[in-house]
């Protein structure tokens, strides 16, 4: 996956496993290698960022990349049915979500819908807890610190909610990779990893 996306970086993707033939070979099972859990912002398909193919990666996406029952489920059964060796949870600068939950933050926070406020809910903590490390403010917190919060949060959250991924964590079968995109240069850079590290991650 880093290969993949050097060559998104470097503007000289492959597009591997796109064509009809593969299409055919994979119709009656798929065997992905990796799952990426990340936001849903247009700009972040794990496809393209990670010059991958079909059948190649298995995603999973919402805005802000926040942890629920059906994301849980999701790479439950990622691990259990399809035998995934490979967490990648994508954070990314700029997010809407982040922002948002730092609006919120304000004395006078804008008013949202439920259901949105219901998604960034989650984000919440991390800005409180920057904002207290660092004695800033919602007008002066680093939109990148609570992201990177927020994504050791997300982690800690997977494991937290389940026994069957943190049991395969601890018996060697699964990594977590935490990443943020940079939305600019396109890189995805590793930030911190749970479990054994692969080779071709």
């Amino acid at each position: 996956m880093q290969a993949g996306n050097e060559r998104f970086v470097a503007g000289t993707p492959k597009h591997p496993h796109q064509d009809a033939m593969h299409r055919l070979e994979i119709s009656a099972a798929q065997r992905p290698h990796a799952m990426v859990f990340g936001c849903s912002d247009s700009r972040l398909a794990a496809e393209i960022i990670f010059d991958e193919g079909l059948g190649d990666v298995f995603v999973i996406r919402n805005a802000g990349q926040v942890i629920s029952e059906s994301v849980v489920g999701s790479l439950e059964y990622g691990v259990a049915a399809l035998g995934i060796p490979l967490i990648v949870v994508l954070g990314h600068d700029a997010c809407g979500a982040v922002a948002a939950a730092i609006e919120s933050a304000n004395p006078n926070p804008p008013e949202l819908p439920m259901q949105v406020w219901r998604q960034i809910a989650p984000i919440v903590p991390a800005v409180h807890r920057v904002m207290k490390e660092t004695g800033t403010t919602p007008h002066t917190v680093s939109p990148e610190a609570v992201g990177r919060d927020h994504l050791r949060a997300t982690v800690s959250g997977i494991l937290n909610a389940s026994e069957l991924i943190q049991e395969a964590v601890n018996a060697g079968k699964v990594a977590i990779v935490a990443a943020n995109y940079r939305l600019t240069e396109g890189t995805a850079v590793p930030d911190f990893i749970v479990g054994p590290a692969t080779a071709d991650a």
